[in-house]
């Protein structure tokens, strides 16, 4: 089959690799329809190269059709249309039964001290073969993989895989009050669909921020009061409380991450660590590693005295410094962490059968062949073109 593979900093390439095949008798083997390149995807295309190896499989947000399942699994058919969470989740361990499938025991990675594996996500997360493919091996037939009705087009169902789902955490996270406020740093796919999904649930206002103009201007038509990083520069967060009664917003969600622009020494010495052999890159990273954090530091500034910061933003910095005085004088909530995908389709899913709210199936910019991703990912990178989200149809 043809596959989207890593191999080093800003080289990926399509590959002719082995298809996949039953391994256990709980898998299913899927023909990937439409599979999406997600922000997080560049975290591997930048920073993240000593955790892979060349050839590594990557994407983690795909949906398809059944063709395989092994002799154990009796809720799927072939011919089945599913999507398939971006959480390695077997759906019956202590931590699923919480709704906790990003730190299921049952596909903890040990060897680093991590949650969950997941699909096409590096060594730290289990090197699992992802979905940026023709064929894609998922474990847990019977609990992992959704299935989906036919009928509307793979637009209306693959962000079931990561982006609504991480949204949606996002704004849970947020705990926004009936009618209450909430700004989101960077609109990006998660933090769009965060901007989408706290107006769909009932906040007041909502304040999408971000430096790109097209990525403000796809939310200025759904009631968000969007502002240009840029335009307000240091003046933004005393904008922002203009905005909100003089306090600032009852919530800010960052949607950012690592990928913060700001910090130019950090930027340099994520860069240098790329450089250095994989074992002693991999030793830097995982002690002293520090992100750029000009996102969640905003975040922090932003937010009113007793609300709370939702970080839905991918960080993986082993030794940041966080601003705790302030978090201590101002009393706010963090929270955090992967999305749980399947904890979240139930509340989703009637979103995207009745109707579409949420503008998912306009909400792609790019539907690319899979061939074309080595290029796609270079202008994700570089925020040309209008690209806020790709969707690739291998």
């Amino acid at each position: 089959m043809r596959a989207l593979t890593w191999h080093g900093k800003r080289d990926v390439r399509v590959d002719t690799v082995p298809d996949p095949t039953i391994q256990a008798p709980g898998d299913v083997v899927i023909r990937v329809t439409t599979t999406g390149l997600c922000g997080s995807d560049l975290h591997l295309y930048e920073v993240l190269g000593p955790f892979l190896d060349p050839g590594d499989i990557l994407g983690h947000e795909p949906m398809g059709v059944v063709e395989a399942i092994g002799p154990q699994v009796t809720a799927l058919k072939a011919g089945d249309r599913v999507i398939v969470p971006f959480n390695v989740s077997c759906g019956t361990c202590f931590m699923c039964a919480q709704g906790l499938q990003s730190q299921c025991e049952t596909t903890q990675v040990h060897e680093h001290g991590t949650g969950a594996s997941l699909f096409g996500y590096t060594k730290l997360y289990g090197q699992v073969p992802g979905g940026q493919a023709e064929y894609l091996r998922v474990p847990f037939g019977d609990t992992l993989p959704v299935r989906v009705p036919e009928g509307p087009p793979d637009d209306r169902f693959v962000y079931l895989s990561d982006v609504l789902p991480t949204a949606w955490q996002a704004v849970d996270y947020a705990a926004v009050p009936p009618g209450g406020s909430v700004a989101v740093l960077g609109l990006g796919p998660i933090g769009d669909m965060s901007c989408r999904i706290a107006a769909q649930r009932g906040a007041g206002t909502v304040i999408g921020i971000d430096l790109v103009a097209e990525r403000l201007d796809r939310l200025r038509s759904r009631d968000v009061h969007t502002m240009d990083l840029k335009e307000y520069g240091d003046g933004l967060v005393d904008a922002v409380r203009e905005l909100t009664g003089g306090r600032g917003p009852d919530a800010v969600i960052d949607a950012v991450g690592m990928e913060a622009h700001g910090n130019r020494a950090v930027a340099a010495a994520q860069s240098m660590t790329t450089l250095l052999p994989d074992a002693l890159a991999t030793a830097v990273m995982k002690r002293a590693g520090v992100d750029r954090l000009s996102a969640l530091t905003t975040a922090i500034d932003l937010v009113r005295r007793g609300g709370t910061v939702s970080v839905a933003g991918v960080y993986g910095g082993a030794a940041d410094p966080l601003p705790l005085l302030t978090m201590f004088d101002k009393q706010l909530q963090l929270r955090m962490g992967q999305a749980n995908v399947r904890r979240r389709v139930d509340d989703i899913l009637p979103l995207l059968t009745d109707g579409d709210p949420l503008g998912v199936d306009d909400f792609a910019t790019h539907r690319l062949p899979l061939e074309q991703a080595p290029d796609a990912y270079e202008v994700f990178q570089k925020k040309q073109d209008g690209a806020v989200k790709v969707l690739f149809n291998p």
